[in-house]
């Protein structure tokens, strides 16, 4: 398949609503007019990359009304909602094109506007709070999360693991007393990752897993 395949199933569909169609203008693949309306503008590409996203970022100084054009692609959907917020970020609209279909063969995904993200307090309000709460800075930037980072959870987690590994089985309510920490119960009980042990009523231990990875986290203690 070519860009240029792609041409014609277009040129058709956007006559279909009165537009004068030609390519080729300049450097813009396609250029549809209808009359005194904002030029529309679309740039062909066999997949969405970043090299298209940018032509189409330099189109709107030309236009508001820019296009990308694409061939019918299997996308995941839940990578496809991203592409579609970071288009409708860009202003810009998305057109998926169907070459083996000369009629009826395109589908507007996107049509470019304005874009006004919906605000989140409750999301700004948990990150201001894990920000916060979090002790030092222990996380560099760009780290490799493989491993995990360091959250205000795991570092109460680590602080419970580390008294258990001085102190032994002990009672959650006397680890809560002697860290001073009101959500011991709740991390011994929930156990996210797999550190504690319940060896009786009320008390815990380190598990084997737990014995085996806190010492991994003992060059990650937090700066100041």
């Amino acid at each position: 398949m070519k860009e240029s395949d792609l041409y014609l199933p277009l040129k058709r569909f956007l006559e279909t609503q009165n537009y004068e169609v030609k390519g080729e203008v300049q450097d813009c693949d396609v250029v549809a007019v209808r009359g005194t309306e904002a030029p529309v503008v679309v740039e062909l590409k066999l997949s969405l990359n970043l090299n298209v996203i940018l032509q189409a970022v330099e189109r709107l100084s030309l236009t508001p009304k820019v296009y990308i054009g694409i061939p019918k692609l299997r996308i995941p959907n839940k990578r496809r909602k991203r592409i579609i917020k970071l288009l409708k970020m860009l202003s810009l609209g998305l057109l998926v094109i169907d070459p083996n279909r000369p009629t009826g063969g395109v589908t507007v995904l996107l049509d470019p506007g304005e874009y006004r993200p919906r605000k989140s307090k409750v999301r700004q309000e948990r990150l201001l709070g894990e920000f916060t709460k979090r002790v030092g800075d222990p996380n560099l930037g760009g780290t490799e999360k493989r491993k995990g980072i360091m959250t205000v959870y795991r570092q109460q987690a680590l602080a419970i693991a580390r008294f258990l590994q001085q102190q032994g089985p002990t009672k959650a309510s006397n680890i809560a007393q002697a860290l001073q920490e009101p959500k011991a119960r709740n991390i011994l009980y929930r156990d996210v990752y797999g550190w504690f042990d319940r060896v009786s009523l009320g008390v815990y231990d380190l598990s084997p897993r737990g014995k085996q990875e806190i010492p991994l986290w003992d060059g990650d203690s937090a700066t100041e």
